[in-house]
């Protein structure tokens, strides 16, 4: 069994009010690991050439996975 993948958590957390007075932090939505990934796919894209979208989003998310670990780091 693999190890799960470090998403970062969330890309854009907001303070919510629970009912008691209290800010929680919120996750929902997108994970900062999507979010890199969107991000690194924008660049790639704009390369004349990208001929290969599977290609092209396994890559964008290999490098949101070198950019999370080196937030790490």
């Amino acid at each position: 069994m693999s190890a799960p993948i470090n998403d970062g958590g969330s890309a854009f957390p907001v303070l919510e009010n629970n009912g008691d007075r209290q800010l929680v932090l919120s996750s929902a939505g997108m994970s900062l690991r999507d979010y890199f990934a969107a991000q690194a796919l924008t660049g790639l894209m704009a390369h004349p050439g990208s001929v290969d979208p599977l290609r092209e989003a396994r890559l964008a998310y290999m490098l949101a996975d070198a950019m999370l670990k080196a937030r790490s780091t």
